[in-house]
């Protein structure tokens, strides 16, 4: 089993930045795809982006919020994290860290819910004027 704990979430002004990061245990992560969704009220999850596991880091992200937010990963804290810069009222939402265990990592597959193992509790980002 992996936990994963997400932090760093708040509030936010509207063109401002905050750095979200999930530390999984119970299991080295290092092989395996981690990712982020998010939830808005009365809305579907969204997929965010996401980062490879083994050998060379593959990032992908979602048009919504490429060029602002970036997915990384440093395999020796087991850490994830999200960066998101020149944030909008339409990024407030409940953002979650997840893990894939299936290699190889399939960028195309990424933004489906059903293809991530593993989902942390959700970290609140709230971006306000």
């Amino acid at each position: 089993q992996v936990q994963l704990v997400e932090s760093g979430g708040g509030l936010v002004q509207v063109g401002g930045s905050l750095r979200l990061s999930c530390v999984a245990s119970g299991r080295t992560v290092s092989n395996y795809a981690m990712g982020w969704f998010r939830q808005a009220p009365g809305k579907e999850r969204e997929f965010v982006g996401a980062v490879s596991g083994r050998g060379v880091a593959i990032t992908v992200h979602a048009d919504s919020v490429k060029g602002r937010f970036t997915v990384s990963r440093d395999n020796a804290k087991n850490t994830v994290y999200l960066q998101m810069n020149r944030l909008e009222f339409e990024d407030t939402a409940v953002y979650y860290c997840t893990a894939d265990t299936t290699y190889p990592f399939t960028p195309r597959d990424s933004p489906k819910p059903s293809t991530w193992d593993y989902w942390g509790q959700g970290t609140q980002v709230t971006v306000s004027s």
